[in-house]
């Protein structure tokens, strides 16, 4: 998994930094122009989820591709996720992965919303879960329904995490 996460951080820092120097210097003049007052702490925040989108994006546009048309689908829940073995590699990173992705997902929509309810946050990972999955099949991935499932658990997790912040930020 550690290696998974570097060998994405060294392919996409370049776009990392251009974008984030745009994304700053936006930001920056537009809260000046609007003579609006910084908050250091939620400005951190929307940064890193802008960081966290363009990683997302990244993972699941570019990887794995090379070269070959592997375009389908997979509609049959938990078909496989229960093909890799228990602990092996290709479970961590095929399911564990997937469900890892998406809890940041449910932790920023959560915040940005401050919605307290989860059908929404359900409702809203699962689109983009979807969409993802679809967009996938086009650009020579395949559509697993096992993956939409793990990205909604990640989601709800996601949820549940800023659930508990929120609510001990409040005590």
């Amino acid at each position: 998994m550690r290696n998974t996460i570097e060998k994405i951080f060294v392919q996409i820092w370049p776009m990392m930094i251009i974008c984030s120097v745009i994304t700053i210097v936006l930001r920056v003049a537009y809260l000046i122009k609007n003579r609006q007052t910084i908050v250091f702490h939620k400005e951190i925040f929307m940064f890193l989820f802008i960081l966290y989108i363009m990683s997302l994006f990244y993972v699941v546009t570019f990887q794995d591709i090379d070269g070959k048309n592997i375009s389908g689908y997979n509609i049959i829940p938990f078909k496989e996720m229960f093909r890799y073995p228990l602990g092996s590699r290709l479970f961590f990173k095929n399911v564990i992965g997937n469900l890892l992705m998406f809890i940041p997902f449910g932790f920023f929509t959560s915040y940005l919303l401050r919605e307290i309810k989860l059908r929404w946050i359900f409702i809203i990972t699962l689109i983009v879960s979807v969409t993802i999955e679809l967009i996938q099949t086009q650009i020579g991935r395949v559509f697993d329904i096992d993956d939409v499932i793990l990205n909604i658990i990640g989601g709800v997790i996601g949820y549940f995490l800023f659930s508990f912040v929120y609510s001990f930020n409040r005590k």
